[in-house]
């Protein structure tokens, strides 16, 4: 077991250092991040911190904690801490998210930490031994979800390559197993340009059904804070959503004018940023700026790459002098390509496999993420306290 815990000040322990503003303009494409209150906002071909660092949120999103193993430029919303300070940074950044730094908000006009405030918070920190093995527990969950997380992009990307592939390209096997279009296979004319014989353009309504979803009364305590995932277009962060940020509870349910849409639908937005695209990872409910798709007689793998491949003309076909809206009726009339139906079905058996596992990782990351989550603010306060020895801290 590790020594006493001593205490000392955020200040003292991990003075915060103001980033430096570099407007977009200004910005040369590199390989360094440019962080932001919210995370990486960009690229730059030099960094301000020439190694590994904490980024704080300053202004803006107000008290995020992120880490990042590279050189990165950190701009005016936001403070950093660098590895110069530190024998253990990763400690650091765990120690800094157990804070509640996001509930400092010094302003309540423009939100914003106060350094000096910040500095202030009291803490108990271990001995570096100690340190390094709690960053060890907490880093080896973050990393496993960062590795699944790749490993989800690396599939995702092949999924994508085969769409393009067999639809786009139409170079889908034949009856031989061989490439259609550059074996031969007969093309015909249509308003989409050569297609392969016996397929078809239709509107998006040909292959999908457009349904909508509502909001039931915010007001209303006992509709809310349930476990009814409810998707806005503020989750529409990856391809499968699993978790929401508002979740509604059976008589919610009831009063709102969204069903509970089935795993697999595809929820596009359709308000303010439109186009973005997800499928439903589990059962849940939707608002009103968005549109559930279900396939008619098309896979909802099929229906999501097919959308997706439309979003650029459906973002220039939207409508509103504020707000761009994406209007049912342009949904419904937008023109898309029609496999024929064995063709298709081939590609749902095809890329299954993909999505299952993709699907797969995300609940596996969701469960890594609660456990992280739980174990942080006991780890941090010493509640749990982690064995240590010598041979264990030389392998961190």
């Amino acid at each position: 077991m590790g020594g006493e815990w001593k205490e000392t000040t955020v200040g003292e322990f991990s003075p915060f250092a103001y980033g430096k503003s570099l407007p977009e303009k200004k910005r040369e494409n590199g390989p360094y991040h440019v962080y932001g209150s919210n995370g990486p906002v960009g690229f730059h071909n030099k960094p301000l911190v020439e190694e590994s660092g904490i980024v704080i949120g300053r202004k803006g999103t107000v008290g995020a904690v992120h880490y990042t193993a590279q050189p990165f430029w950190p701009i005016d919303t936001t403070f950093y801490v660098s590895r110069a300070n530190h024998r253990d940074l990763r400690y650091t950044y765990y120690l800094l998210k157990s804070l509640g730094l996001e509930n400092m908000n010094s302003d309540s006009a423009v939100p914003g930490l106060n350094r000096d405030a910040a500095h202030a918070r009291k803490i108990l920190v271990p001995e570096l031994d100690e340190q390094r093995a709690i960053a060890h527990i907490l880093g080896s969950l973050d990393d496993k979800i960062e590795l699944n997380r790749r490993m989800n992009q690396t599939l995702e990307a092949m999924a994508r390559a085969i769409f393009k592939h067999w639809f786009i390209d139409f170079e889908f096997p034949n009856e031989n197993g061989d490439p259609y279009k550059s074996s031969g296979g007969e093309m015909i004319d249509s308003p989409l340009g050569p297609i392969p014989k016996g397929w078809s353009v239709g509107n998006i309504s040909d292959i999908a059904n457009i349904l909508g979803g509502g909001t039931p009364r915010t007001s209303v305590d006992e509709y809310w804070d349930g476990d009814i995932p409810f998707f806005t277009p503020k989750d529409a962060k990856a391809l499968y959503c699993l978790y929401t940020e508002k979740c509604l509870t059976k008589k919610g349910l009831e009063k709102c004018s969204s069903r509970l849409y089935e795993k697999n639908t595809v929820f596009i937005t359709a308000r303010g940023t439109v186009g973005k695209l997800v499928l439903a990872g589990t059962p849940m409910a939707m608002n009103q700026s968005c549109y559930a798709l279900t396939g008619k007689e098309v896979s909802q793998y099929f229906l999501y790459f097919a959308i997706d491949n439309l979003v650029d003309s459906l973002k220039q076909s939207s409508h509103g002098a504020v707000f761009s809206t994406i209007t049912t009726a342009t949904l419904e009339s937008t023109k898309v390509l029609i496999p024929e139906a064995t063709v298709e079905r081939d590609f749902r058996g095809r890329i299954a496999p993909f999505f299952e596992t993709i699907l797969a990782k995300n609940e596996e990351n969701g469960k890594i993420s609660e456990l992280r989550d739980s174990l942080l603010p006991k780890l941090m306060s010493g509640e749990i306290r982690v064995p240590v020895s010598e041979k264990e801290v030389d392998q961190f």
